[in-house]
Parts: structure tokens; C-alpha cells; sequence
């Protein structure tokens, strides 16, 4: 394995974990969240979360690592396996994405699905109850699809460290 590899393998490891954590952090604040509150949302649950400052402390933690989550992955966790792959990444975005879904890591649909959420969350939400709630009901049910993602990454990743190991 050559210098390059191995820093590139050492970079797509490190972002890796870096998404993981905040997917973790992500689930745990759901975790908590759901022991006074049934998913998915509604009015009248969203009202209680604003009452309730622990609750609001783990809703605003939900947002905030989505937000990190989403930004890492995009920002650097996609860049960095096709760096590893022996890619060139002085592209559109759009075909880094269109590049990961022929590897079967992401679908390019769904990954707009979860930027246009990040983006509302970029807006003042706070200020509208109706985008809050469907935010937050929307982060909860794309976890599972940014969690597959990461496995699909994880799978590359451990693929390739054996591959160099024969």
C-alpha cells in the first residue's frame, strides 16, 4: 500500500468515525427524547417538548447533529472514499454523487431529500411550530437511511483493508 493510500485510507477512516459520532449522538438524543414523547410528532407533542427543557435540549441536539451529520458527509466523508478509490474529486457535486451511486453506496434522490432538510433546518425554524415538527419527524425517519449509508461506507472501507492485507 502506498503513502498515498494509507493517508487516504486514514482520512476516509477518520471522517468515517467523525459521521458515526454524530449519528450516535443523534440516536441517543432520539432515545431520550421517546421515553416522554411518541414518535412521530404532533402538535400537541411538539408543545410539550417546548415545556419541557430537557426535552427541548434534546430536540435542539437532534437538529444540531443532523445538521453536523449531514454537512461531514457531504463535506467530506463522500470526497474522501473516492480519494481512496484513486478518484479525482475536482468535479461537480453532482457526479461525486452520481459516482457513489454506482458503488451502491448512496441514492442520489434520496441524498437531496436529506440536504433540502438540512436546508430548512438552515432557516429560522423556531419561528414556524409546523416545519419544527415536520423536521424533526423527518430526521427521524431518514436516520435509518443515513445509518445505511455509513454502514455501506464501513463495508467498503473493511473490503479494501483486507483486499491490501492478502
Amino acid at each position: 500500500m502506498g503513502n498515498k493510500t494509507l493517508i487516504y485510507q486514514q482520512k476516509l477512516s477518520h471522517n468515517l468515525k467523525e459521521s458515526q459520532k454524530h449519528l450516535k449522538r443523534l440516536n441517543d438524543a432520539f432515545l431520550q427524547l421517546q421515553k416522554q414523547h411518541t414518535m412521530p410528532l404532533n402538535k400537541s407533542s411538539y408543545q410539550n417538548i417546548l415545556n419541557n427543557l430537557e426535552s427541548l435540549a434534546y430536540s435542539d441536539q437532534i437538529i444540531y447533529r443532523f445538521s453536523k451529520l449531514q454537512d461531514c458527509m457531504g463535506a467530506k466523508l463522500f470526497k474522501s472514499i473516492l480519494l481512496f478509490q484513486g478518484e479525482n474529486v475536482d468535479k461537480p457535486f453532482l457526479d461525486i454523487l452520481n459516482q457513489l451511486e454506482k458503488m451502491d453506496i448512496i441514492e442520489v434522490e434520496e441524498w437531496f431529500e436529506l440536504r433540502d432538510l438540512r436546508n430548512d433546518i438552515a432557516h429560522d425554524y423556531e419561528e414556524n411550530d409546523n416545519l419544527a415538527i415536520n423536521i424533526l419527524n423527518m430526521i427521524y425517519k431518514m436516520k435509518q437511511d443515513i445509518s445505511d449509508i455509513l454502514k455501506s461506507v464501513q463495508q467498503l472501507l473493511n473490503k479494501e483493508m483486507v483486499k491490501t492485507c492478502d
